[in-house]
């Protein structure tokens, strides 16, 4: 292995020092201990294409960022081991380097730290409270652990670019948190201003807030607290009136008047409390806000934010985004990501063809077994892989299975395996999280032993699963549900942290960050000068990524991609 390209354990050590080794291609060390005054100088000094392995990249790169010293590739041990574990049935169970170290050495395991805090407005987590060391000595051998684990699944190649994958996310999660989201505080007070009133002292409700709550009020004739769902199904019970919930959906069916200013009320009320002043004082920080991302936050392999509601903004609120001046915001989103994911993972000969173009998916669809009625082809696609199976979506599933069997036939085995207590993976191996017995027994999900029959890529087998007899839930349904949508929604966070490594990749040498990124979407903040290059970039990120997550399939990933100034412009 050339030494650009060579691989590199790193470790803390007391007093604010550093250990590292070089590592050859089987994870061994290959050469002496290094010893580093610290964590900044360890990497500064190596080659910039180094691949380094270390705990945690929240514990390291943040202060590597505050140096200025990028970082290339990383092998994260905390998140490695998170994706093994939930591999291996077991997920749940303790993650920290600490936790798979006693495991290995047959000790009592800690349970992990509580979560990093995210403190409004922070900068980055440089400063936090760090756990305690793990020795260079110990990093490795946890590191060799994993490794053979990795070999030990059903196919260890992709594994191992799910382990890659999830790991270039928490450098671009770090990254992301450094640069943050370019946000105008004097707009932001404006759309406020422009939609709630005027605030009262003493932090009440604004004034369109209390006019709303006052309307709902005078609609049922007696005070009604329009915050309270509660309150709310009382007093339409009382006017005769019966609601499960308070929902949207389910009070646009209902003819009262107090239905229009509830909703509206309903709709301000959530901006004001996740998106008003308050949000706006302890989160926007010197023009820009800064949530701390958390990669694979959801089982699902999406990500999540530890407070600040990022992957919430509403459009409205997207006002306040604005970029820089003589810069752009790229916004860039896949189309119909979902289902060319299961055109790729099912490898249904029928819907990749209809994938393999770049205009409308379901418009195609439409033409191939619906008549040309391009609403009831996407509400079948969707109703396949989010479970709608009965009434119209049972007609609509039938003719679906028709014409594409591979795919229909893929979350149909999906769901079977969830109802039956067995683990269900994404393509790359990901894993959902096992079955409860009915009285809480873990045992009735522990996954045995079991051929994996994804196959090989090029076979398009089913969804990878390990089976479990004898599983009985009251659940099993909804299990089922879950993980029929599980290998789909899956598969596509994984096909989106492909598509963020690309991005990353592509926009070294450029003065272009990336600074935002939830589910399908990416911003790209860059000057106006790049931003064709910006678009181009994240369009083959976007064909990078499918190609390899997926292999080779006729599959198309095309990405809609606005330049604008604020993001509110973008839809």
């Amino acid at each position: 292995m050339s030494e650009t390209g060579a691989r590199w354990a790193l470790a803390a050590a007391e007093g604010g020092g550093a250990r590292l080794v070089p590592l050859g291609p089987r994870g061994l060390p290959s050469g002496p201990v290094v010893e580093a005054p610290d964590l900044v100088t360890a990497v500064r000094e190596r080659p910039a294409a180094a691949r380094w392995i270390w705990r945690s990249t929240p514990e390291v790169f943040p202060r590597l960022l505050e140096a200025g010293v990028r970082v290339e590739r990383c092998y994260d041990i905390e998140a490695a081991e998170q994706l093994l574990l939930g591999h291996e049935g077991r997920l749940g169970e303790p993650r920290s380097a600490a936790a798979a170290l006693a495991r290995l050495r047959g000790g009592p395991v800690p349970p992990d730290p509580p979560p990093r805090t995210a403190e409004p407005g922070a900068q980055s987590s440089l400063f936090e409270p760090q756990p305690a060391p793990l020795s260079l000595e110990s990093l490795l051998e946890v590191y060799a652990e994993q490794q053979r684990r990795h070999d030990a699944t059903a196919h260890p190649g992709r594994m191992r670019l799910l382990t890659a994958a999830e790991s270039a996310g928490m450098l671009v999660a770090a990254e992301m948190h450094r640069a943050g989201l370019p946000w105008r505080a004097d707009v932001h007070r404006q759309v406020l201003d422009g939609l709630l009133g005027e605030r009262y002292a003493g932090g009440g409700e604004p004034r369109r807030l209390a006019e709303l709550a006052d309307e709902v009020s005078a609609a049922f004739g007696r005070r009604v607290r329009p915050e309270l769902s509660a309150d709310v199904l009382k007093a339409f019970a009382r006017a005769g009136v019966r609601l499960r919930s308070t929902r949207r959906w389910e009070l646009e069916g209902i003819d009262h008047p107090a239905v229009p200013p509830l909703l509206e009320y309903k709709k301000l009320y959530r901006i004001w409390v996740a998106h008003g002043w308050g949000w706006l004082q302890d989160w926007v920080r010197d023009g820009r806000f800064r949530p701390a991302y958390q990669p694979g936050g959801a089982v699902s392999g999406r990500w999540t934010t530890l407070g600040g509601g990022a992957l919430q903004i509403p459009k409205v609120i997207r006002r306040a985004v604005v970029a820089d001046a003589g810069w752009r915001l790229v916004v860039a989103d896949v189309d119909q990501m979902e289902p060319r994911v299961l055109a790729a993972v099912s490898r249904d000969p029928g819907l990749m063809e209809v994938a393999a173009h770049e205009d409308d998916l379901y418009t195609r669809l439409s033409d191939r077994a619906f008549s040309g009625d391009r609403e009831q082809a996407k509400l079948a696609l969707l109703g396949a892989v989010y479970g709608q199976t009965s009434g119209d979506g049972l007609k609509n599933l039938a003719a679906l299975r028709r014409r594409f069997p591979a795919a229909v036939a893929y979350v149909d085995e999906a769901a079977r395996a969830g109802e039956e207590g067995r683990l269900v993976r994404t393509w790359l191996g990901r894993t959902s999280p096992r079955a409860v017995g009915r009285d809480g027994d873990d045992e009735a999900g522990i996954p045995q032993e079991a051929p994996d029959p994804a196959g090989d890529p090029a076979a398009g087998a089913g969804p990878a699963t390990g089976f479990t007899p004898g599983y009985a839930s009251s659940d099993a349904r909804a299990r089922g549900r879950f993980t029929r949508n599980f290998v789909v929604q899956g598969s596509a966070a994984d096909w989106a942290l492909l598509l963020l490594a690309a991005v990353r990749q592509a926009l070294v040498g450029m003065r272009a960050e990336l600074v935002f990124f939830q589910h399908d979407e990416v911003i790209v903040h860059c000057p106006a000068d790049e931003a064709d290059a910006v678009v181009e970039a994240v369009r083959q990120a976007g064909e990078t990524a499918g190609e390899v997550a997926f292999g080779r399939t006729p599959v198309r990933f095309p990405m809609t991609t606005a330049v604008v100034e604020c993001y509110a412009d973008a839809k």
